[in-house]
């Protein structure tokens, strides 16, 4: 059955899977449409999407796809537990439940406008800012510089490849950085930690900075940042693996008196530093 009415956000809907690309070892990216083709719903940079299969589970994913992809979503997400081991075991042409979006998006029409851009990334955490990266190349004279700076263990883990070494970096005024955490034979660029080289590449700081990977990446990013001289209205990440039920009703991702799906989960540095130490 087609699937074609407008979704609530609190209602699955069934879709299928498209399209399925092995980005890493561990990292699987979904393309995922209606039943009867066409994207299952508009979103903004930013915004996140419960994949349920019945009788395995359900979890909140970014949503990895520009606005700007006209006939599909996608999902890049890495096999870490039952659901997604039941999700990396799925073939092109299977179905899913969906709902969605969700979330309060990067101020793509506002607050970045016009602005000089530097995106920061570790290992997975490029998933929620590739659908910035893409809606800003997408409208390039509406945005100043854009420098991406991303890291991970090793070449082969390296979320989408073609797009780090090709596509991005053939774009104006776009710069991409990369570095893995061990030397390997087949690798010429830059190894060491994404802080260090963050210092290393010596990024002037009149950029807004998009922030996104393991905790402990995070932590040591922002202090580099700030010993760069970057000030904390300048920087946002995004605390979306805080989510659950997507539209505040669980009470999971409370922090102090917001919650992380309706009030975010994108935040301004600043924003989190009015929060009670629990993020």
């Amino acid at each position: 059955m087609c699937n074609c009415q407008k979704q609530d956000v609190l209602l699955p809907q069934v879709v299928k899977i498209t399209k399925i690309r092995q980005d890493t070892p561990d990292v699987k990216t979904f393309f995922v449409e209606k039943l009867c083709g066409g994207k299952p719903f508009e979103h903004l940079p930013g915004q996140c999407a419960i994949i349920s299969v019945p009788g395995e589970g359900e979890a909140i994913f970014s949503i990895t796809s520009s606005p700007t992809t006209t006939d599909h979503v996608e999902f890049s997400i890495k096999k870490c537990g039952q659901l997604t081991d039941v999700l990396h075991a799925m073939e092109e042409g299977q179905e899913v439940a969906l709902r969605g979006p969700y979330g309060r998006p990067f101020p793509v029409e506002d607050a970045l406008k016009n602005k000089n851009l530097l995106f920061v990334a570790g290992g997975i955490g490029l998933a929620p800012l590739r659908s910035v990266i893409e809606y800003a190349l997408a409208h390039r004279k509406d945005y100043g510089t854009i420098d991406v700076v991303y890291g991970s263990r090793s070449k082969e883990d390296l979320v989408d490849y073609q797009a780090l070494t090709e596509l991005w970096p053939a774009q104006q005024d776009t710069q991409v950085h990369l570095t893995i955490d061990r030397a390997q034979d087949n690798w010429q660029g830059n190894v060491g930690f994404v802080p260090a080289f963050l210092e290393q590449l010596a990024l002037t700081n009149d950029k807004t900075v998009l922030l996104c990977g393991p905790p402990i990446m995070i932590k040591m990013v922002l202090a580099s940042l700030l010993k760069m001289g970057f000030t904390k209205e300048q920087i946002y990440t995004t605390l979306e693996m805080r989510m659950k039920c997507g539209v505040g009703k669980c009470g999971r991702c409370n922090i102090g008196n917001k919650y992380v799906c309706k009030d975010g989960p994108v935040f301004r540095l600043d924003e989190l530093e009015e929060l009670p130490n629990e993020y």
